[in-house]
């Protein structure tokens, strides 16, 4: 007697009750001498933008992307890599902006 093939499960759509994470590159952030400062702003800036009823998004370390900037730390989001845009941040200063870019992509 031949044993029917097990049910796969079905495929889901499952929506988190988090924001799209901020994806930075890891190499980058340990070349920079303001790395920390402006991870700390990122973590920060991240958990100011909380909307309500939602939790803040996540500050996900990931490979190289390939840019490599000499003086900057390479940012994106689900929503930039969309656009085939990444956002380059220098200095701590410059995190809101680089946040506001990600999320909208307006100058």
């Amino acid at each position: 007697m031949l044993d029917k093939p097990a049910k796969s499960a079905s495929p889901m759509i499952v929506r988190p009750r988090r924001a799209a994470p901020v994806l930075v590159c890891r190499k980058c952030l340990k070349r920079s001498d303001e790395g920390r400062d402006i991870r700390r702003a990122l973590k920060s800036g991240l958990k100011a933008k909380k909307r309500d009823g939602t939790k803040p998004a996540k500050l996900v370390m990931t490979g190289c992307f390939g840019l490599s900037p000499k003086k900057s730390i390479v940012v994106a989001s689900g929503a930039s890599l969309a656009r085939q845009e990444y956002v380059l941040v220098a200095d701590r200063d410059e995190v809101p902006r680089a946040l506001a870019l990600l999320d909208d992509g307006r100058s």
